[in-house]
């Protein structure tokens, strides 16, 4: 059993921070493996469930540019991808930052996942829970306690 402890996301960082995960990471789409990894990192920031990033490395999904872009205050310019795992494609449900700002430099060559848009996604032997909303990407574990912003009237505050 993954042992994670209690977590508060009002209590994590304003300006955000970042650190390694040590606990396995698995996504599946359509019955594919898009990713297996022990070298995720997670971005943890006041009010938000933890947005993971996995090496570019250990995808063994395809990942195809998608249209737009999109821009943080913490981290710089956002890309899009469309995923395409075994005959399953997802559009537009992963997202890297291929020039981050130095705080977050360590995420360059790493990519996101928006969790709603695979079919599995784990956290160890943790089931993951999309954070509510269509624009935040982070996911939600069973040890995170607090108001999650991404339901309707959240986003802004």
């Amino acid at each position: 059993m993954t042992d994670i402890p209690r977590e508060n996301v009002q209590s994590y960082p304003r300006p955000p921070a970042l650190e390694p995960v040590p606990h396995r990471i698995i996504l599946r789409l359509g019955g594919a493996l898009v990713a297996d990894t022990t070298r995720t990192l997670r971005v943890l920031e006041t009010h938000h469930a933890p947005t993971y990033y996995l090496p570019l490395q250990d995808i063994h999904a395809t990942l195809n540019p998608a249209q737009g872009r999109s821009f943080c205050e913490w981290k710089g310019i956002a890309r899009y991808f469309d995923v395409v795992a075994g005959s399953a494609v997802a559009p537009r449900a992963a997202w890297a930052y291929d020039t981050p700002t130095a705080p977050f430099a360590a995420i360059a060559g790493h990519v996101a996942f928006y969790a709603g848009l695979m079919d599995e996604v784990w956290v160890g032997d943790l089931r993951v829970i999309p954070q509510s909303g269509n624009f935040y990407g982070g996911w939600v574990t069973p040890n995170l306690d607090g108001q999650i912003k991404g339901a309707p009237g959240t986003q802004h505050w």
